[in-house]
């Protein structure tokens, strides 16, 4: 008789996680609008430009973590230690391939985002200072991707715990300074994000030689091993391209925020950033959820999955539909934090407000498209999205910035989620995916045979 699943024990220390990296970003935001709303606008633009960077992360993350629960649920436990340390080389050329990007085109893509000269003076030196911190970052996301998929996600809490306490002591006094020392602005929070990163990625390095007896050798580091990466490629791969063709339209609307001028590029990066906290309740629905159905159909339990699932996005259209109505509840109090500016406070209250529709409509992509993505069924989501993204997202968002402004450009972001969101709610209740997961649990058995 199988256990009963439960999601909280591994929900909520990703929530844990999630929450953190939220708290540091905010308080990152928060120190850099007190130095000014074009230092507030440069932090918010950066983020966007890094979120679009970590796209090539991403496919790492979320390729390993469903090859390896897959592999866990069949019982190949030799099969998941390969890929675990396979991962190594691959990140490291991932992150290379980012650093690269924020090296050489930094200037281009501040650019193309027409960015305020204000903005793009403060931005760019910090870009170049965050560079080091992505390359970390390549690990530590890849690594907390494959203890949580061995159920290791109270472990991975406590390393993300550390890391992001370091971060935020040490951004307090290198961005503010202390004593006749004036600090280092932005900058200084790049800086204790690199030291924060190294913390984490020797934390990590400990865990997995405690938890799984996984002892990394220097060519780990450097070589990458077709054979285990290209499994992770084909699962992470159309979320990614999903992924890329979402980041490059949301920077479009980025754009069209931009054009609008600084006070609307604070407000749109103050907004935001209130509402990663609303994000992060159905994102880590979603990762659990993922988690656990890969797991399932490792071991055949496909009815269980299908129950699962569908709980998971009721539970996270209640939480994150709560959550942002408070949040725009709470707007006046909220929004006083990063300026007392009245124009922004009233411009941001009316997106919060509009928000309770975007952030409902994004728990059935959240939850739903990493489900399809256990089962083996990630073509599907990747091409049933694209359109929305390419003519709603981004087309969208040139026009009704230019008609309405920043809410029109929120309510295409919530259209968008919302078709999105239901084409993927259709292929799952059809049973779209229950090929895959028999094609899945076909190739594992293969494997254990061979």
């Amino acid at each position: 008789m199988n256990p009963r699943v439960r999601l909280n024990p591994i929900a909520g220390p990703i929530l844990g996680e999630f929450l953190l990296t939220m708290t540091v970003a905010l308080a990152g935001l928060w120190l850099a609008s007190h130095e000014s709303d074009a230092a507030g606008g440069a932090f918010g633009m950066v983020a966007q430009m890094q979120e679009t960077m970590y796209v090539v992360f991403r496919v790492l993350a979320i390729g390993l973590g469903v090859v390896i629960t897959q592999a866990l649920g069949g019982g190949q436990v030799d099969g998941a230690r390969r890929t675990a340390l396979g991962a190594l080389g691959a990140s490291t050329w991932a992150g290379l391939v980012v650093v690269s990007a924020l090296l050489l085109g930094d200037d281009a893509a501040l650019d193309a985002l027409n960015a305020p000269a204000e903005v793009q003076q403060l931005a760019g030196p910090f870009l170049m200072m965050l560079a080091p911190a992505m390359l970390l970052d390549a690990y530590n996301l890849s690594m907390a991707a494959i203890l949580r998929a061995h159920l290791h996600a109270r472990e991975s809490l406590r390393v993300m715990v550390v890391m992001h306490a370091t971060h935020l002591a040490l951004a307090f006094v290198l961005m503010r300074g202390i004593g006749p020392w004036d600090g280092w602005g932005l900058n200084g929070y790049a800086v204790a994000m690199v030291i924060s990163r190294a913390i984490g990625l020797v934390l990590h390095l400990a865990l997995w030689k405690r938890l799984m007896a996984l002892k990394p050798v220097r060519r780990d580091w450097v070589v990458v091993h077709w054979r285990l990466v290209l499994p992770v490629l084909r699962i992470g791969g159309p979320g990614a391209v999903v992924e890329v063709v979402y980041r490059s339209m949301f920077m479009v609307s980025l754009a069209s925020t931009a054009r609008l001028g600084v006070e609307a590029l604070a407000t749109h990066a103050y907004t935001l950033q209130i509402l990663k906290y609303v994000l992060l309740t159905s994102n880590s629905i979603g990762w659990a959820t993922e988690i656990m159905v890969g797991r399932m159909i490792g071991a055949g339990r496909l009815k269980e999955a299908d129950r699962l699932v569908r709980k998971s996005v009721r539970n996270g259209v209640l939480a994150s539909g709560s959550l942002a109505l408070a949040c725009a509840l709470a707007a006046p109090w909220l929004l006083r934090a990063f300026t007392k500016d009245p124009a922004i406070i009233h411009a941001a209250q009316l997106l919060l407000w509009l928000s309770v529709l975007l952030e409902t409509g994004r728990v059935f992509n959240l939850v739903l498209n990493g489900a399809l993505r256990a089962t083996g069924d990630a073509i599907f989501p990747a091409l049933s999205c694209i359109a929305s993204l390419l003519l709603v997202l981004g087309l969208g968002s040139f026009w009704m910035g230019r008609w309405w402004g920043l809410p029109g450009i929120w309510l295409v972001y919530a259209s968008d989620e919302w078709i999105r969101g239901m084409l993927i709610l259709w292929r799952w209740l059809k049973r779209g995916w229950l090929a895959q997961a028999r094609s899945t649990q076909r190739r594992i058995r293969g494997s254990s045979a061979s």
